[in-house]
Order: C-alpha cells, then structure tokens, then sequence
C-alpha cells in the first residue's frame, strides 16, 4: 500500500456522556445525538465496560427498534440474544453481532456471568429510507471469524467490516445495496510504539474512538494530535486517510476505526425508533404499542 499523501486532521475531540440504559446498565455515550448530522450515517455509539455485576446484571431486557441496524462488539463478557423474528444466539469474547432491526422487532440482551468484566461497543447504523422497512435479519461473528492481519510494524487489525491492507472484513455487502460501505477496525498497536495508516475515501465520515492507551492522529501538516484514553476523535473529511501512531516506549493501546459513506437524509429518532419523517415516527410507535413489531 503506498504511503498516504495527506492524512487527515482531527476536527474535534468528544468526551462521552456516561449514564444508563435497559434495565439500569451503565455506560459511555460516546456518539451523542447532537453529532448524527456529522457522522451521519451513524446514529449512537455506547461503551460499556465494568467489573461490578451491578453495573451490567439486569441487562436490557425486551425493547423494540425499527429503521436501522444495530453493531455490537463484546470485547469481554458474554450476553445472550432474543427477538421476536425467532433470533437467538450468544455474543461472547471477541465477537460481533450485526443486527438488521428493518420493519421492527423486539429482542433483548441479557448477561450470561454473574462476576467479572463485561465490556464491549454498540454502534447505531442509519439505514437508508428505502430500506427502512425491510425484513429484520441478525448474525452472530464469533471471535475466529473475524479476519485480522498484522502490519510489518506490529499493529494488529481486526477487520470487521470493509477492508483493510487487502483483507476484507466478517460483513461483506454490496455497496449498490448497502450504500453506508462502512469501515470498522478495531486496531491494537504493540507496546513501544508503531504507526498505522488507512486509505478513506474523502466523502466518508470517520472517528476513531481509543479504549486502551493513548494513540495520534498525524496530520499532513507533520502534526500529531493526542487522542487519550476514552476519547474520541472526529476526523476532517480532507485528506486520503487517516495515520495513527503511539509514541516510542509506550505501552500498548487499542482503538476503534469507524468509517462510512453518509446517507444524507432527514433524521427522526424517537427513541428507539430512527425513520425519516415525523409520520413514520408516529407509525413506528403505533405499530409497536399494537403488537405490530416482528
């Protein structure tokens, strides 16, 4: 892969809003609702990441969606899925599952461990209006199921989606049906410090978001921008890609690359319902309290 000629900036820090959800879990809302415009196509990012089970132990139990999909990467932990289309599997240690919410359904989330560490990401991906109201689809990714590759300077890539240095990721879809073409890398850079670079095509929105260490973005102006721990770093849409370092002696540190094509469309959230239009909102919420979902 040639070098990058122009690596992008970093157009602004974020520090996430820590609060709750489901029953009572504890979290990081890292991509807030105030940022969908500017990352669109992504909607939400959360982190969870605890060693009390009273953070973490009542789970979220049945809530619907409708109108987009669902990314959820289990770093550590194990969490049993269930929806209303006959879905059932178990995410655990290093797996993904990439959940298709379409026309709406109901699932929940439960933790399958009483004690220990749980930690992972949900992401928020839009779909675009004319699939809004497709056919909900779910799969599961153990962790040996996602390719990874290491670069020669010892960064290891998990791909999960698009590609990177020739490997392509666990979600492969054509872009003439899923126009977003997302990006999503979990990177970890070895201790004593490497450097990482990601071609990006200009339009696509992208963020980084660091969840061990310290790792910098530099810029084509032979600049680097620390992005500390639990922090995340909106990229400028100018430049080839993006170039990560982490600096001589440091320890090990790992970060998340997230990537896509934006939809550019009207935004209504309600909740847990994400359509177009206030309308559909009000569809979406009558069609849920009559039983209508999945």
């Amino acid at each position: 892969m040639p070098p990058l000629a122009s690596p992008r900036r970093v157009e602004r820090l974020i520090t996430g809003q820590p609060t709750t959800d489901g029953a009572g879990v504890k979290l990081t809302r890292v991509l807030t609702h105030d940022l969908q415009q500017r990352l669109d196509p992504f909607l939400m990012l959360d982190n969870f990441a605890s060693d009390d089970p009273d953070d973490y132990g009542a789970g979220f139990p049945n809530h619907p969606h409708r109108g987009f999909e669902t990314v959820t990467y289990m770093i550590a932990g194990r969490m049993r899925h269930k929806d209303s289309a006959g879905h059932e599997g178990l995410l655990q240690n290093g797996g993904v599952q990439w959940m298709t919410t379409g026309r709406g359904l109901v699932h929940s989330e439960m933790p399958e461990q009483e004690e220990g560490v749980m930690e992972g990401f949900q992401l928020w991906l839009n779909l675009p209006g004319r699939d809004k109201l497709c056919t909900p689809w779910y799969r599961d990714i153990q962790s040996a199921d996602i390719p990874e590759h290491t670069t020669a300077q010892g960064v290891l890539v998990r791909v999960i989606s698009g590609h990177s240095h020739g490997v392509g990721g666990a979600m492969q879809r054509p872009a003439d049906q899923f126009p977003t073409d997302t990006l999503y890398l979990d990177l970890h850079f070895p201790e004593g410090g490497a450097v990482f670079e990601q071609p990006l095509p200009e339009l696509h929105n992208a963020f980084i978001y660091v969840y061990r260490g310290t790792v910098q973005v530099q810029d084509d102006a032979d600049s680097e921008t620390p992005v500390p721990l639990h922090r995340m770093a909106i990229l400028s849409n100018t430049g080839d890609g993006l170039r990560l370092s982490t600096a001589p002696g440091s320890p090990p540190a790992r970060a998340l690359l997230i990537a896509g094509m934006p939809l550019r469309e009207p935004i209504a959230q309600y909740g847990p319902f994400v359509m177009n239009t206030r309308e559909e909102l009000m569809q979406a919420v009558h069609d849920f309290q009559n039983g209508l979902l999945g």
